[in-house]
């Protein structure tokens, strides 16, 4: 009988290009306090962060993930016609079907690519990336974007003061492909299926279908179960994915943690006993938890900034809703020209974006 052939062996995958979308609207602690009983100091004392960035009603999710996706395929030397699938994060994206994968894949200009979203919430970025450098290494596509994208400011109370101040909006990209050696660790990851309610969607899009008058589905958490979690938890995931990679803190040039709770970051720093050496990620002082697509943004940044040596090897630790959780060790590519700081307008406020499902 005749078999189904193999490759004949397993191509290495790396990242080869980053690019990111800052959306245009700077939103500071005090904008939000006029709508929740709270101030900049308890902000920054509970969460470490300063400011965030909501898109405006131009900014869809295939708007930025169009924006980010397209730096990333420029700064891996490529175009658009090389890449092989698109594979996009995303929680926020409004409409269930087509997928976004498909709109962005269109519009970047490829030639018909496997293209698919993944909902993975936070964890989603590291999920795409690790399928991602499994379709090379098995032959299944060449060149892959990995998208996470998010517009989490329509899916917040802004009157809630546990959640209204912590979200944002943005995109993230990596363009993988192969590579000599090895880019891309083995995923450590996994889901804790008996925590899933502490962060989730209020009520399902379906109460809006059953009565008129059924408030919108907006993002609810049980803040202080998710913290307790996340910082005693996720140390062991990232110390089995550097033990997986074959490498130990002391090879690291930077740690990538999802940008989640500056306090959570601390935790982890100090329980993985991580050299002076080893850059730290906290743009969420300036960003605020863009979901899927904080970790990607974080990377951008800190390669343009020169905060993270190009050719290094970083951790990737990401968790979110479910709870799911991802870690990977990754050999981070050249550094790519710094992305564009938005402009802030005066006249910007900090009302959430209309909720409505205007994305496409």
């Amino acid at each position: 009988m005749t078999g189904i052939a193999r490759p004949s062996h397993h191509t290495p995958a790396a990242i080869l290009g980053v690019g990111s979308h800052l959306p245009s609207r700077l939103v500071s602690n005090a904008m939000l306090c006029e709508r929740i009983d709270s101030s900049d100091e308890w902000i920054r004392s509970r969460s470490g962060i300063r400011t965030r960035y909501w898109a405006t009603e131009e900014e869809t999710v295939e708007e930025m993930a169009v924006s980010a996706a397209a730096q990333a395929v420029a700064n891996a030397g490529l175009t658009a016609e090389e890449v092989d699938c698109v594979i996009v994060s995303t929680v926020s994206h409004l409409r269930q079907f087509p997928s976004l994968a498909v709109s962005v894949a269109h519009r970047l200009g490829t030639r018909a690519p496997g293209a698919f979203d993944i909902t993975a919430g936070c964890a989603g970025f590291c999920y795409g990336l690790s399928l991602a450098a499994d379709l090379v290494g098995a032959g299944s596509a060449r060149h892959v974007l990995v998208i996470g994208v998010e517009r989490l400011s329509e899916q917040l109370d802004p009157d809630d003061r546990t959640t209204a101040f912590l979200f944002s909006d943005g995109a993230g990209a990596f363009l993988v492909g192969p590579s000599d050696e090895p880019g891309i660790g083995p995923v450590v990851w996994g889901s804790d299926g008996s925590h899933k309610d502490t962060i989730r969607q209020s009520t399902s899009w379906a109460a809006l279908r059953d009565a008129r008058d059924a408030p919108w589905p907006v993002i609810a958490m049980e803040g202080r179960e998710v913290f307790k979690w996340a910082a005693y938890e996720m140390g062991p995931v990232a110390e089995r994915a550097l033990e997986r990679a074959g490498a130990g803190v002391q090879d690291l040039s930077a740690f990538v943690p999802h940008q989640a709770n500056l306090r959570i970051t601390e935790e982890l720093v100090k329980g993985l006993a991580l050299p002076e050496h080893v850059a730290v990620a906290r743009t969420i002082a300036d960003y605020g938890n863009s979901s899927a697509a904080s970790i990607p943004t974080a990377v951008h940044r800190m390669l343009a900034d020169g905060d993270a040596k190009p050719g290094g090897l970083a951790l990737l630790l990401a968790f979110g809703t479910g709870l799911v959780y991802a870690g990977q060790v990754v050999r981070l590519p050249p550094a790519p020209p710094e992305p564009p700081r938005p402009a802030v307008p005066a006249s910007r406020t900090a009302e959430p974006a209309a909720r409505t499902p205007t994305d496409s």
